[in-house]
C-alpha cells in the first residue's frame, strides 16, 4: 500500500461529491489525464506497489507512462483524429502484393486453394470416407482481423531496417502471434510490476497497434516518443469508442457490455467518461434493480470493482445511461441487455424523458453476428436427417468470440470440441485435449466414434483457414490411417475487399 498521498487525493467528502457530480462529461473525461502527476509522485516515492487486475488500474497503469500533463477538457476523439496529421500515423493497408503473397505462404490469410476453400465451392460441404464435414456459412478470419494482420506483415515490408513493436496479440490466435515473432516484431510484455514496460521503445521506431486497439493513454504515450504509428485498429471497434464518447459528450455513463480485462474494452473504457461493464445478462439486471429500487451502495461498488470508473456513484452515474458493447460478445445477450437498459429508464423516468436518459447505437459487430448465426443455423436442423453429430470450433483459447460459438453447441446438448490448433488432437490416440465455453480444459479420450460421423466445423473471426485445414486433416486421418491429405487446387475463391474504412 502507498503511503504517499496527493493534495488532489485528499479532497473527500460531501464537498468532493458535490464538485465532481458538477463536471461535465469532457470533465469527467479529463478526471484520469489530470491524475497522472499525482501518481508519478507516488511511483518515485516507493519502488513497487501491488498491482490489480481491474480495467480501472490497466487504464491508469498506462496513464503512468504517459510523459507530459494533459490538459483539462482533453478531448480523446480529436486527439485520436490530430495522429493523422503528425506524419507518423498509419491507418489503411497499402495491399501490398508481396505482403500478401507471404501471407499466403504463411497459412494467416484466407484459403484460395486449400480444403475451405474447396468446400466453399461445393455448398459448404465435403465427405471424406466415413466423415461428412458442413462448415458454417460464416466462418473464420473476419474482414476486420484479416485486414490487421494485413497492416503488420506490410509494416515489416515497408520499414525492413527499423525496430518493430507491437502493444499486444494481433489477434487471438497463436499461430498467427509466433508468424510475427518469427519476422522478428517485438511483443511489448508486461515488466516485473505487471505493467507493460515501454522502455524499449524509441524514438523513430515503429508500433503496430493491434485489431483490438489500444487505450488512448497509450496512444498518447507512443505518439510523445515520435514512433511511427500503424493502427490496425478494426473501424467496427473504433464505431464502439465513438458511440461512448458521444455519450460522455451528452454526461451519459456508458453501461458497456463485455469482459474487463478483455484488451479491447479496456481500450472501449479509455475513450468514455463514466462507465460500468456488465459482462453478461444477470449483471445488467443487478444494475436494473438498483436504478428501480436503489440498495446497498456498498456492496455494489464492490460487486463492480474492477469494471467502473474511478469515482463511480451508482446514486448518480445511473441516471443518464447509454448502451455499447465489446464488438465479440453474444449478438442475443447484447441485444436483450439494450432492451432492458431502455424498459428500465422508461420506467423509471416515463416516456417524455426517455431520449435523455438513455442512448443507444448498433455497434454488435456483423462479423460477430453473421458467425454466431451461421451456427445456430447449422444446428438448427437437429430433429431432421440434416442435423449433426458434433461441433468443432477452432479458435485461440483466449478468443472472446471463439467462446460464444462454442457457448451455442454447448446451450444445444451438442457434443462440442473447441480446440485451438490441431496439435490438440492426438491422431495415433483418438484423443483432444479441448476447452469448454466457460474455460475448463479438458480431454476427451475415444472422441470420434467408428463408423459413419457429419461434423458440423466453425472457427473464431481470429482463425485463419490454415487452421481449420490443419485441424481437419487429423480429423480425416484418425478415421482412415491411410489419408495422404487434399491436394491443393486453384478455386475462384478470393480475398475480401478492405475498401471500407471508418
Amino acid at each position: 500500500m502507498q503511503a504517499t498521498v496527493c493534495a488532489s487525493q485528499r479532497a473527500t467528502g460531501p464537498a468532493a461529491v458535490a464538485s465532481s457530480s458538477s463536471g461535465t462529461g469532457a470533465a469527467r473525461r479529463a478526471a484520469l489525464p489530470r491524475r497522472q502527476a499525482c501518481r508519478l509522485q507516488q511511483r518515485l516515492a516507493a519502488s513497487a506497489a501491488p498491482t490489480s487486475s481491474s480495467a480501472k488500474e490497466v487504464l491508469e497503469r498506462a496513464a503512468d507512462r504517459s510523459e507530459g500533463k494533459a490538459e483539462p477538457g482533453f478531448d480523446a476523439r480529436a486527439f485520436r483524429r490530430s495522429l493523422n496529421s503528425t506524419g507518423r500515423y498509419t491507418r489503411k493497408p497499402s495491399n501490398d502484393p508481396d505482403s500478401l503473397q507471404l501471407m499466403e505462404e504463411h497459412g494467416v490469410g484466407y484459403s484460395t486453394t486449400g480444403l475451405v476453400a474447396q468446400m466453399r465451392e461445393t455448398g459448404y460441404a465435403w465427405r471424406q470416407g466415413d466423415v461428412s464435414v458442413k462448415l458454417a456459412e460464416a466462418y473464420g478470419f473476419c474482414w476486420g482481423v484479416e485486414r490487421a494482420v494485413q497492416m503488420a506483415y506490410e509494416a515489416r515490408k515497408a520499414y525492413p531496417g527499423q525496430r518493430l513493436h507491437i502493444t499486444n496479440e494481433i489477434i487471438h490466435n497463436p499461430g498467427v502471434n509466433q508468424r510475427l515473432k518469427e519476422m522478428d516484431v517485438q511483443f511489448i510484455d508486461l515488466g516485473p510490476d505487471g505493467e507493460k514496460d515501454f522502455s524499449g521503445v524509441k524514438s523513430g521506431e515503429v508500433v503496430i497497434l493491434p485489431a483490438f486497439g489500444a487505450s488512448v493513454q497509450e496512444l498518447r504515450l507512443l505518439n510523445e516518443r515520435q514512433v511511427q504509428i500503424v493502427d490496425t485498429t478494426c473501424p467496427w471497434v473504433s464505431k464502439v469508442w465513438n458511440a461512448v464518447d458521444n455519450q460522455t459528450r451528452k454526461g451519459h455513463t456508458s453501461i458497456i457490455h463485455g469482459k474487463w480485462a478483455h484488451e479491447e474494452t479496456i481500450a472501449t473504457a479509455s475513450f468514455a467518461g463514466t462507465y460500468l461493464i456488465v459482462k453478461d445478462l444477470k449483471e445488467a439486471e443487478y444494475v436494473c434493480d438498483y436504478i428501480l429500487n436503489g440498495g446497498d451502495r456498498e456492496v455494489f461498488l464492490a460487486k463492480f470493482k474492477n469494471a467502473m470508473s474511478e469515482g463511480f456513484d451508482p446514486d448518480r452515474d445511473l441516471q443518464r445511461i447509454g448502451m455499447a458493447n465489446q464488438t465479440t460478445m453474444l449478438k442475443g445477450e447484447t441485444e436483450a441487455i439494450g432492451k432492458l437498459l431502455e424498459k428500465t429508464q422508461l420506467k423509471k423516468y416515463g416516456p417524455a424523458e426517455l431520449a435523455q436518459r438513455f442512448m443507444v447505437m448498433d455497434t454488435i459487430c456483423d462479423a460477430t453476428q453473421e458467425r454466431q448465426d451461421a451456427v445456430y443455423k447449422l444446428t438448427g436442423a437437429q430433429d431432421t436427417p440434416e442435423g449433426i453429430d458434433m461441433m468443432l470450433v477452432v479458435g485461440g483459447f483466449n478468443s472472446s468470440n471463439t467462446s460464444h460459438l462454442q457457448e451455442i453447441g454447448e446451450m444445444k446438448g451438442i457434443p462440442s470440441f473447441w480446440v485451438d490448433s490441431a496439435a490438440r488432437i492426438d491422431v495415433a490416440a483418438n484423443k483432444v485435449t479441448h476447452k469448454l465455453a466457460h474455460g475448463e480444459l479438458v480431454e476427451t479420450e475415444n472422441w470420434l466414434p467408428e463408423g459413419p460421423i457429419t461434423i458440423g466445423v466453425t472457427s473464431g473471426a481470429s482463425t485463419p483457414d490454415k487452421a481449420v485445414e490443419d485441424v481437419l486433416d487429423r480429423v480425416f486421418r484418425i478415421k482412415d490411417p491411410s489419408f495422404a491429405g487434399i491436394a491443393p487446387r486453384k478455386t475462384s475463391v478470393k480475398k475480401e475487399s478492405h475498401d471500407e474504412e471508418e
